[in-house]
């Protein structure tokens, strides 16, 4: 056999056992952050069902503001104010948001 080829065989070799050891490493080195990633999206998938159990029966909702409205009386029209200025900054920038993805 050529030895140039052989040559080749074994760097070809060494190159695939070491992008095998890297590939070890960075799934190692990426395990927390796959964890963190995970229970995130965890939550944002109960979050989504909240939210779409809501959209399905706003009854639900209206009843317990009324409810938090006639228990806490004045506390809570405060917090109803910053939650609707909270609300309306989340629609200003989600549309922002949206808009600067379709021109990337």
């Amino acid at each position: 056999m050529n030895p140039g080829l052989n040559e080749l065989h074994l760097r070809r070799g060494r190159l695939l056992e070491r992008i095998a050891a890297q590939r070890a490493a960075l799934r190692s080195d990426a395990q927390p952050v796959y964890a963190a990633l995970y229970k995130t999206d965890r939550l944002l998938a109960r979050v989504h069902s909240a939210v779409d159990y809501v959209k399905k029966h706003p009854s639900i909702a209206v009843l317990a503001t009324a409810g938090l409205f006639f228990i806490r009386g004045k506390g809570i029209w405060g917090l109803a104010k910053r939650g609707f200025l909270a609300w309306r900054i989340w629609q200003t920038f989600s549309k922002k948001l949206v808009a600067l993805r379709g021109h990337t």
